[in-house]
């Protein structure tokens, strides 16, 4: 009689599970710290140092999928991902449409008035009108179709070889600027073709950074080099973090990927450099693995518990500065805005994942995306 072998269980690689919660926790950041009036020095300085972390996310993404690609076989892929990524995404939706339809001008919803399943066609397949991080599913779901085409190239070997080229396109093209205020006196169709714009600029921005992720993944030695050369790497993203704020300051151009891809190598290189003192360090490492197990979730849900916490003490989602007693003010906020998002985010996903599990709910990760 024949036994099937069995692969061994893929190795969890302990360095890049804290690297996810820290990546998850820099976009909530990211959203909840935002301060200083637009077009000011504090406003520039915040948005270049708390936002960016979409690329970190990106990065992980390509790691993960090039580790476990020997166990790859597409049509299992995709189903995969409709399972774990789009269903919860489709779920987790549900308040954010209600929240357009309710709240059209408070939400900002640029599409109110058209045909409600019109609405939802369009929240489903932009991802930003109802849940403003979630434009990154219709964008992640473009990297999902070319997984194929993605592992042909590596076993080619020409795929690592387009990563210079990929970061040329990065530095080119910036992500494009998206509010629904700009989009005032645009038809519905306009306004839909702006939107999917966003969410294709986004795939050819942050296609250097998924394929980064699946380079470092295949040849995991390098990682190596990123912790010796980190002082090379600060030295550089300060450098263009610096470039960046002086350019979003007086010409209103900005790409703070660039600065964050040296963030990237530097997270990275510490994280590997320092693993073993990180699992001995029981209570960071737990907390990490806690994050990076809701992470997904977390990312589905923040938002709505961020519009809620500028609703209940009305705040704008970007602080105002005017003065030095207000900037002390807007950091204290940012501060507490951060806490009480990430926290409740985190509390109401444990608790509905308790209360399916209680309900003997099979797969919660279809669901709440955990």
């Amino acid at each position: 009689m024949q036994q099937t072998l069995q692969k061994p269980k893929r190795e969890m690689l302990n360095y890049i599970n804290v690297f996810r919660g820290l990546a998850i926790l820099l976009i909530v950041v990211g959203h909840t710290m935002q301060i200083g009036n637009p077009g000011t020095w504090v406003n520039n300085i915040a948005f270049e140092i708390f936002t960016g972390g979409t690329a970190l996310f990106i990065f992980i993404s390509g790691f993960l999928f090039q580790h476990l690609s020997d166990r790859y076989e597409y049509k299992t892929y995709l189903k995969k991902k409709w399972t774990n990524v789009i269903l919860p995404y489709i779920i987790t939706a549900i308040p954010g449409i209600i929240l357009c339809f309710t709240m059209p001008i408070a939400y900002g919803n640029p599409f109110d008035g058209l045909n409600p399943f019109a609405q939802i066609g369009i929240f489903l397949t932009t991802g930003r009108v109802q849940n403003v991080p979630t434009w990154y599913i219709p964008m992640i779901c473009i990297f999902f179709l070319l997984a194929d085409a993605f592992l042909i190239l590596e076993k080619k070997k020409v795929l690592y070889k387009l990563l210079p080229f990929l970061f040329l396109i990065t530095l080119l093209i910036p992500r494009m600027a998206l509010e629904p205020e700009n989009l005032v006196g645009m038809s519905y169709a306009a306004k839909y073709l702006e939107y999917i714009k966003y969410v294709l600029n986004g795939f050819v921005h942050f296609a250097s950074m998924y394929i980064l992720g699946m380079y470092f993944s295949a040849y995991k030695d390098k990682i190596a080099l990123c912790y010796d050369k980190r002082r090379l790497f600060i030295s550089l993203m300060l450098l263009t973090s610096a470039i960046d704020i002086y350019l979003l300051h007086n010409f209103g151009i900005s790409n703070g990927t660039i600065s964050k891809i040296f963030l990237t190598l530097i997270v990275l290189g510490y994280l590997k450099h320092y693993d073993e003192q990180i699992k001995n360090c029981k209570w960071f490492n737990n907390s990490m693995d806690m994050v990076a197990k809701y992470s997904f979730s977390i990312f589905f849900v923040h938002w709505y518990i961020f519009f809620a916490f500028n609703q209940f003490f009305n705040t704008a989602k970007v602080l105002p500065v005017n003065s030095p007693e207000e900037f002390g003010t807007a950091i204290l906020i940012a501060i507490a805005r951060f806490i009480t998002v990430t926290g409740i985010s985190l509390g109401i996903l444990v608790g509905l994942k308790k209360l399916l599990v209680k309900l003997q709910v099979q797969n919660t990760r279809s669901i709440i995306g955990v």
